[in-house]
């Protein structure tokens, strides 16, 4: 079996951490693999696969022989994508830094695959929420067409890094013990609480992330005629987020026939028996790769319209498994950057 040389830039967060268990998981062909992260965890060793590897800085040369560069996040990709790409490297951004520039595709494997034969060096992965509902609108978009869409997600803390998580823990300890925790990560209190409110605010009093649920949903379902409203709300949970999504269909659907094609679709779980309160939940979800769907019903205030429940951990499928997947599908289709040379 062929083997790669793979770059992780952010190895040491928790979206780096994961890119490498799930690299492990599957098996993905490695060869030589360079872990690398800020000056900052430069030093630092991580285990993987019985080698011990150790940290190193990231710079224009960490780039140097390598075909494949997973970004976990955040600026680096600013930094150092385009130096990637002029090393060989194909860049796999799980930032927003490039999702919604028309040149870089912007991948989810079982959506739109093909679109990775498109990139001209780098592809971006999509924001955590969008990747678990696309999942589950493509299905339904194959079938009947989608006209509207209406989505609340609730959101755990651990999609605002460790901070969130750490956050939670220490205010909802405080607030037992009777003792004030002030909100240092959230704009307010997390624990005991919801906020509807995650990211900037955007225009008409829409948050960031709400915008990006709707932009990047677009392009990836190649759709920009579908009409999306998104309300993003963070909820003390450490791990994994939840959809309740409203689809309104060109063509009706039943509850039956919703279900029958997303339990033969790739990449979702549907859990679904209220007979025996079966329904996905963030607890029963954590630490999966596939997307959970249940509450499957139809409208009853509108003639072709369904109610989904999605749950996903963000972590995996919204994040690093997408990334390691959009790698495969590179291989895959045979379009590293030396092979095209």
């Amino acid at each position: 079996m062929q083997k790669y040389n793979l770059a992780i830039v952010g190895a040491t967060g928790a979206v780096g951490q994961e890119i490498l268990n799930i690299l492990d998981e599957r098996d993905f062909p490695i060869g030589e693999l360079r872990l690398c992260a800020t000056a900052r965890s430069a030093g630092k060793e991580i285990s993987f696969q019985n080698k011990t590897y150790v940290v190193q800085k990231t710079t224009a040369d960490s780039f140097e022989g390598m075909d494949i560069a997973l970004f976990a996040g955040g600026k680096a990709s600013v930094e150092f994508g385009a130096t990637a790409v002029e090393r060989g490297c194909v860049v796999v951004d799980n930032s927003s830094n490039y999702r919604m520039d028309p040149a870089v595709p912007l991948i989810v494997p079982e959506v739109n695959p093909e679109d990775v034969k498109n990139h001209k060096g780098i592809i971006a992965n999509p924001n955590c929420s969008t990747i678990i509902m696309v999942v589950a609108l493509k299905p339904i978009d194959d079938a009947a067409g989608i006209k509207r869409v209406v989505v609340s997600t609730y959101q755990a803390v651990s999609g605002a890094g460790k901070e969130g998580i750490e956050e939670l823990t220490a205010q909802t300890k405080a607030l037992l013990s009777g003792e004030q925790y002030a909100p240092q990560k959230f704009m307010h209190q997390i624990a005991f609480n919801l906020i509807p409110h995650i990211d900037v605010w955007k225009e008409m009093d829409y948050t960031k992330e709400e915008v990006k649920m709707v932009k990047e949903t677009q392009k990836i379902m190649h759709a920009p005629d579908i009409k999306i409203t998104a309300t993003t709300v963070r909820v003390p949970v450490y791990r994994s987020h939840c959809e309740s999504i409203n689809i309104e269909t060109k063509r009706k659907l039943t509850a039956a026939e919703v279900k029958t094609l997303l339990s033969a679709a790739p990449g979702i779980v549907v859990l679904d028996n209220p007979a025996d309160n079966v329904y996905p939940m963030p607890v029963d979800v954590s630490s999966k790769d596939e997307i959970f769907v249940g509450r499957i019903r139809e409208d009853n205030s509108h003639d072709s319209a369904i109610n989904l429940w999605v749950v996903g951990d963000q972590i995996r499928k919204g994040a690093a498994t997408n990334a390691v997947q959009i790698a495969e599908l590179v291989i895959k289709y045979n379009c590293l950057i030396k092979s095209e040379n």
